[in-house]
């Protein structure tokens, strides 16, 4: 028995590291699942090294365009005929820049992402949840959506922003059996750390990992099979009475 069968769930950011480990271990745990990344070519080659057969299927999409995410949502239901769990994962980090300094572009670009695409998939999926007489919702911020970090406003803004979100539709939707969480991860060995490592001090940039390193107990980054198993507790019925709360992956970062 896995702790997901019989289980349908759509993966945002699903060709990433967060999102494609979290597809690994849904699908593990006997979830049929939809991946959803903006990179087609990038989603094939995850879907191929999950091996899942029919269980697994992708799509390609912009996950700020609402007309993208009514297809992704409308792709799962012919797919697998019901949305049981939403794990909104994509996020962009965005320019690393003074407040001041940041172009309007630059600031809109993260909350379309980051926000827009939690709000929008969350939108669109929670009807079909009420369908199934209920489910979980779990959106993806961060320790950055719980304090300030100099340098990265937008994503501050936009992780900040999604716990409300997230807090409002538990209080929305509890009514109708739909769970609504976050995950807060601290620095997680991936792509989006390296990013900020290099923007940050393109000459040094273990310099910049060494200043996070100081401010983690564990004195380490997560890894992506971390945050993975959180989503994979909010999403299983383990966490039935868990609702607009927000669940740190962070090596202790916060309690500092």
């Amino acid at each position: 028995m896995g702790r997901l069968d019989d289980k349908i769930a759509i993966i945002t950011g699903a060709a990433g590291g967060i999102g494609r480990a979290a597809a690994h271990r849904f699908l593990e745990e006997g979830a049929r699942v939809l991946m959803v990344d903006l990179d087609r070519d990038a989603l094939e080659d995850a879907a191929d090294a999950m091996d899942g057969g029919d269980d697994v299927a992708i799509a390609a999409a912009d996950v700020s365009d609402p007309d993208a995410v009514r297809r992704y949502v409308a792709a799962c239901m012919d797919a697998f005929g019901g949305i049981d769990v939403l794990f909104a994962n994509a996020g962009i980090e965005g320019t690393f820049s003074p407040l001041t300094e940041l172009s309007y572009e630059d600031f809109d670009r993260v909350q379309r992402v980051n926000l827009h695409g939690a709000w929008l998939a969350l939108k669109h999926t929670a009807p079909k949840m009420i369908e199934r007489g209920g489910g979980s919702i779990i959106i993806t911020s961060s320790v950055a959506g719980m304090v300030g970090s100099a340098g990265l406003g937008a994503y501050v803004a936009s992780k900040h922003a999604v716990v409300g979100l997230a807090q409002t539709a538990a209080q929305e939707l509890a009514e109708h059996n739909i769970r609504v969480n976050t995950i807060n991860p601290g620095p997680i060995a991936n792509r989006m750390m390296d990013s900020i490592e290099e923007q940050a001090n393109p000459d040094a940039p273990q310099s910049v990992q060494d200043q996070y390193l100081q401010m983690v107990p564990m004195q380490r980054y997560g890894h992506n099979e971390e945050v993975a198993d959180m989503a994979l507790f909010l999403a299983s019925d383990e966490s039935s009475y868990s609702t607009g709360s927000l669940f740190v992956v962070d090596g202790g970062l916060t309690s500092m």
